[in-house]
């Protein structure tokens, strides 16, 4: 049984030159032709944005990421909404940081698996061995929530906040 879900494609930033490439990446992941609807970003109005809801096939936004990560001087979000029997999935790229994955409980927030808090505990009590180590489990657990990419991209969500997004339906 194929298991269906939807999301959104936030492309928070790009170039003028970079956006035929977005275009043809989403294209490609959707599997079918597909142009973004493009405004300026308020936040530097030398870049642009654009904002596009998708129905899809668990596991699009996946797809969608790969296809943009050619576009690596763009700033950009994909998410996947939860299902029944799938985890969403929220996918945050910037230049700076490069990208971020996470997993999306029911309640819309980050989870984090069991495995990488230990990890990050145990280089926690490292950090408090070796003087040259400076992590703090606060930095730690930030990385895990994808707490830098949210500071970073802050100013450019909150532009975008005023637009409709128009749907987008995955063919196939």
């Amino acid at each position: 049984m194929t298991v269906r879900t939807s999301g959104v494609i936030f492309i928070h930033s790009a170039s003028s030159a970079l956006r035929p490439h977005i275009d043809w990446a989403v294209s490609a992941a959707c599997g079918a032709p597909i142009r973004l609807s493009w405004t300026r970003q308020p936040a530097d109005p030398a870049l642009w944005r654009a904002e596009r809801r998708w129905h899809g096939v668990a596991g699009t936004s996946a797809i969608i990421t790969s296809e943009l990560k050619r576009c690596t001087q763009a700033r950009y979000e994909v998410t996947e909404e939860p299902t029944a029997t799938t985890e969403g999935m929220r996918y945050t790229y910037t230049p700076r940081l490069g990208l971020f994955s996470g997993r999306i409980g029911p309640s819309g927030d980050i989870v984090v698996p069991e495995e990488r808090l230990r990890a990050a505990l145990d280089r926690h009590r490292s950090s408090r061995r070796d003087r040259e180590a400076r992590a703090s489990l606060e930095t730690e657990l930030a990385y895990l929530i994808g707490e830098p990419w949210d500071d970073e991209l802050e100013i450019f969500r909150y532009a975008g906040d005023v637009e409709p997004t128009p749907w987008l339906r995955q063919v196939g």
